[in-house]
């Protein structure tokens, strides 16, 4: 877990049920945050959706967001139990993932299944001072991220080491190796694929340049595959 919740009485809070792979979760109800009871547990109102409450449902995953210090945050879990408190009643929530940064998506998301490698930055080396690389699978990619299929498990804030292919023939589409990028999240990919796990990952660029080569990149697959 990543700690003692950090989030003020009274705060605002949108709530989406979580969605399938390569779904964008809505956040159409709203509630707020009443108090934590330890690192795994904490009581909201009950949320309410077209100004009717919601029905609890144990077995729904529930993505949470609220703003702290001016950024948008969220967090994971279900709700347990239905908890009175005097007059009022609230949602029981088991937090199941760690407090992240809510990405914004600033470029444009691409649906492509492009095969890639990837190593973790904590992987050990090899004798001959190599990591093995493992391979993946996106879904979608954009010049800012990617939503990757892997059979890697991992963490929030993990950071991989991602090789995009050769595409074609031109320059554009020029293979780009060691691009670093953070763990956004990661959930369970549909049964009976290649691939146990699809994360979502940020790319982090130390120049502008490096930017502006996977601009050119994303660009280039979108013409290729007229998407």
């Amino acid at each position: 877990m990543a700690g003692e919740l950090k989030i003020r009485k009274g705060a605002k809070i949108q709530i989406a049920f979580d969605r399938g792979a390569g779904e964008s979760p809505s956040f159409d109800m709203a509630s707020s945050f009443f108090k934590a009871l330890d690192e795994s547990f904490f009581l909201i109102s009950v949320p309410m959706k077209g100004g009717k409450q919601v029905t609890l449902d144990e077995t729904q995953k529930l993505l949470m967001r609220y703003q702290s210090n001016g950024e948008d945050l969220i967090l994971a879990g279900y709700a347990d139990d239905s908890v009175k408190e005097g007059i009022r009643t609230y949602w029981k929530i088991r937090r199941v993932t760690e407090q992240r940064t809510f990405f914004k998506r600033a470029d444009e998301r691409l649906k492509a299944a492009i095969k890639v490698n990837y190593t973790m930055d904590n992987w050990p080396l090899n004798d001959d001072g190599t990591v093995d690389m493992e391979d993946g699978l996106t879904l979608d990619i954009s010049a800012g991220g990617a939503a990757v299929f892997m059979n890697t498990r991992v963490e929030v804030g993990e950071i991989m080491m991602m090789t995009l292919p050769k595409i074609g023939t031109v320059d554009d589409g020029n293979k780009i190796e060691d691009v670093v990028s953070v763990i956004c999240w990661q959930r369970e990919a549909p049964k009976g694929g290649l691939y146990k796990f699809l994360c979502g990952v940020q790319y982090r660029f130390d120049e502008g340049k490096d930017r502006d080569r996977m601009k050119r990149y994303t660009a280039y697959v979108k013409k290729r595959y007229k998407l």
